[in-house]
């Protein structure tokens, strides 16, 4: 379905929406598209081979929406996250489906069935996956590194300062190495199209591709930014946590260490959300330049700038997620529903 109406404004669907008020909308990029996030939607939109856009829009609703009483400091931001990785699993696997099935479009309502319940085992295998690749490389290869080649295993914040700096080391040589490939050269072009539309919105701009393009796509408020800010929280953290585990047992071993830091994750993660919305609603300041900026640097390496092609996908998913149907008169984009 296509249209010739001309998006002229920013429209929003309900008086809800506020483009002055940050956390309003927020995304990621996927593979040859964008999903953009607004409050109870989400919509992905990919280009298919052929130069069409298709948009995929469904509701969800935020356990922290469902249940106001888990809108706790620290609680909200770790459930958040487990929320977040989930989102961005279901999309990416999504748009992988598209990319490697743009023709396989199953009629038969038992095969849809079939392949929905499918899709459901593969997203629940790939999450735990991710998470058990995550734990093994970013939280116990650091640990087994500190523990095994440095004679700190008694001293806290050393300890955990090599141990940090270690994590740090690994995520940005896997970010450098990765950039480097052209599919992924790509998927990070969109990651800088995707912060140029929340710029676009967030201005109250014209969600138009000229308007948009015109943006940084450099943004505090960035998944990336989250990584870096849970890694820095987490030296400091543990550092204590070590501090008081020794006031009971000694000394301090690999196994000890893994049986108490690893529940702390998710408060890890809590207390990250928490300095990541501070530092982005205050990132005019100058404690808030300085909190995001580590951030910022790393987006150097995880976004890169999008043609236009590109920036008219991201637009599409932020049009979407907004409920806003109407698109440009001179593009050639087709929408069509999925899911």
């Amino acid at each position: 379905m296509s249209s010739n109406k001309r998006f002229d404004a920013w429209q929003p669907v309900n008086p809800e929406f506020n483009p002055n008020e940050p956390l309003q909308v927020g995304g990621q990029a996927v593979i040859e598209g964008v999903m953009m996030r607004a409050k109870n939607v989400i919509a992905t939109a990919v280009r298919r081979h052929d130069g069409k856009i298709v948009v995929k829009k469904e509701e969800f609703h935020s356990l922290l929406e469902r249940y106001p009483k888990l809108k706790i400091p620290i609680l909200r931001g770790a459930l958040g996250l487990l929320e977040m990785m989930y989102i961005g699993i279901k999309t990416l696997n999504y748009s992988a489906e598209i990319a490697l099935a743009d023709a396989d479009d199953l009629t038969d309502t038992k095969d849809k069935k079939v392949k929905k319940g499918k899709n459901t085992l593969s997203l629940i295998l790939t999450l735990i996956v991710s998470l058990v690749l995550g734990v093994g490389i970013f939280f116990f290869l650091p640990l087994f590194i500190a523990t095994r080649f440095f004679n700190v295993e008694q001293q806290p914040l050393s300890f955990n300062l090599i141990a940090g700096g270690i994590r740090i080391t690994i995520l940005l040589a896997y970010l450098y190495s990765v950039s480097l490939m052209k599919d992924v050269h790509r998927l990070f072009q969109y990651h800088g199209a995707e912060h140029k539309a929340v710029f676009t919105f967030e201005q109250n701009d014209r969600l138009e591709i000229t308007t948009a393009m015109k943006y940084t796509r450099f943004h505090p408020r960035c998944g990336t930014s989250f990584v870096l800010i849970v890694m820095l929280i987490a030296i400091f953290l543990f550092s204590f946590l070590d501090l008081i585990t020794l006031q009971f047992i000694h000394p301090l071993s690999l196994p000890v260490r893994l049986l108490t830091h690893l529940p702390f994750i998710p408060v890890v993660g809590g207390i990250a959300y928490e300095l990541l919305k501070f530092s982005a609603r205050h990132s005019t300041t100058r404690l808030g330049r300085i909190l995001v900026a580590p951030g910022l640097w790393l987006q150097k390496v995880t976004t890169k700038e999008p043609d236009e092609s590109q920036m008219e996908v991201s637009l599409t998913a932020m049009k979407a997620a907004l409920g806003v149907d109407a698109v440009e008169a001179s593009s050639e984009l087709q929408k069509v529903a999925v899911g």
